[in-house]
Order: structure tokens, then C-alpha cells, then sequence
């Protein structure tokens, strides 16, 4: 399913909860609005909190600790994020009009805290060159996953879906289950969010809910840039290892020698 958000309030905006609207999710998902000057604190006693920053200017304070992250375009910048343990306490404050993604969910396990700034951001390249004729060209940014961040119940990234691509393509699955929260250069855009047999339009603000095992291919309108935060949980003792199943339908478009029609004059 997906859920549709027009605008957000200042403060905290929750979506969806562990223990209510999303559950099946095992995450907690929201966004902080922040006018310039305002600040907001933010803690869990039982969940470990991902804060990452969408747009504007802020200042994050933690453990006696403080750092700035500036971000003015969701597609030619990356992003600036602070993940805590569970019991942390943080404060953001908004050096000019900002909005935060925030994600949570349950984890007993103490670790240092990590601020992620835009020199540490993996960022892959995908469905370029001859690879289906360019139809799935896509950045895809990792913030943490297994690989850096083990001691995690969670995996955090963005992709930047290009104008009429698509991503998440060729359609796949995976046990544990996944967020997209979306946004496009413009209001008005929108994309195609497949999920199962069920086709939802995606648009500015909106959570596409993807359980598990469920396929998720995604695409833009022609004209709009498709952004999208991705937060998996990790399945106890079946963590996301950048595993992937392939629907074997359409694997055949990954081949170097994959035979696609061209129109003839």
C-alpha cells in the first residue's frame, strides 16, 4: 500500500508505527518540519534512530557533540545523517527552513553513535550504457547497511530515479520488508509504484509500504525527477545482505546480448 501526505506540520510528523499504521513495516517513520530558529529533541529509550536530512540547514547535538549538515537539492547533493543507539539523546535545529526523515525501530544493542556526511555516502551508478537501452538509469546512495553498520537493525539510502526511468527494476523481492518515501523536483510529479499485483501512484510525500517478499518495481513520469528515501528492516537472524531475488521472468533483460525490438522506419 502506499500513504498520501500533501503537507507536513511543524514539529513531528508520524507516518507509520511499530505498534500501529504500518506495523507489518517493524519501523518507525516520520518527518520533522523545522522553521528557521526553532529546534526539536529527539529520543527513544528501546529504538535505534536514523536522522537523515532532506533540505536546509541544521545542527544536530548528541552526546555532548555537534555537527552541521547543508543540503539544498535532493538530487545533486548528498545527504547528511545521524544514527544513534537507542537512549540517545538529540536535538536538531534548524539554521534556516529544514525538513528531516527520521526512522526507528527496536534494537538492544548499544553502539557509537555515527555522523554521516556526504564524503562517506556510497553512491552506485546503476543502468547505465547499453543495459536496457538506458530505461533504468538510476544513482543509488547508501547511507548504512550490513556492510558498515552490522551492529544495526536497519538499512538506510536514497535512490535518484532519472525523468520516465525506472528503478528497482528488474522486479524483485526480498524476506524483509522495505519503506520508499518519495519526492519529485517538482509538486506535481508522480511515478508508478508497483507493489505485488497492485499498481499505486507515487507523488510528492508519499510512504509506499512493501512487505515481505513482495515484488516493488518503480517508475517516473517523463519530466519529473523521482527521489526516494529506502529504509529496510532486518530480519532477525536474516539480515538484508544486498540480496536480491530476481523475478527469473525478466532476468533475461540483465544479458549483455538481451534482444530488444527497435522500431524500423
Amino acid at each position: 500500500m502506499i500513504i498520501n501526505t500533501e503537507t507536513f506540520k511543524e514539529g513531528f510528523n508520524s507516518i507509520i508505527e511499530m505498534n500501529g499504521n504500518g506495523a507489518e513495516m517493524q519501523m518507525d517513520v516520520g518527518i520533522l518540519e523545522l522553521t528557521k530558529g526553532n529546534a526539536y529533541d529527539l529520543f527513544d529509550s528501546r529504538k535505534e534512530m536514523a536522522i537523515l536530512l532532506l533540505t536546509g540547514e541544521v545542527e544536530f547535538n548528541w552526546d555532548g557533540r555537534a555537527a552541521f549538515g547543508s543540503r539544498q537539492s535532493l538530487q545533486d547533493e548528498m545527504p547528511y545523517c545521524l544514527h544513534v543507539a537507542k537512549g540517545t539523546e538529540v536535538s536538531v535545529k534548524a539554521i534556516a527552513n529544514s525538513e528531516v526523515y527520521v526512522q526507528k525501530t527496536l534494537n538492544d544493542h548499544a553502539f557509537e553513535s555515527k555522523f554521516y556526511e556526504p564524503k562517506d555516502i556510497q553512491c552506485t551508478r546503476a543502468g547505465t550504457g547499453e543495459v536496457l537501452k538506458g530505461c533504468t538509469r538510476r544513482n543509488i546512495r547508501t547511507v548504512f547497511d550490513f556492510d558498515n553498520a552490522p551492529y544495526s537493525n536497519m538499512v538506510l539510502g536514497e535512490v535518484v530515479n532519472f525523468p520516465g526511468k525506472w528503478s528497482s527494476y528488474p522486479p524483485h523481492f526480498h524476506p524483509q520488508p522495505e519503506v520508499y518515501f518519495y519526492k519529485f523536483d517538482k509538486k506535481q510529479g508522480f511515478g508508478a509504484c508497483f507493489i505485488g499485483d497492485e499498481v499505486y501512484q507515487s507523488r510528492n510525500n508519499s510512504l509506499a509500504l512493501i512487505r515481505s517478499n513482495v515484488i516493488h518495481p518503480q517508475v517516473a513520469a517523463p519530466g519529473y525527477t523521482m527521489f526516494y528515501v529506502w529504509g529496510i528492516r532486518h530480519l532477525d537472524g536474516d539480515p538484508w545482505k544486498k540480496t536480491r531475488i530476481d523475478m527469473p521472468e525478466h532476468v533475461w533483460t540483465l544479458t549483455s546480448d538481451a534482444k530488444i525490438w527497435d522500431e524500423k522506419e
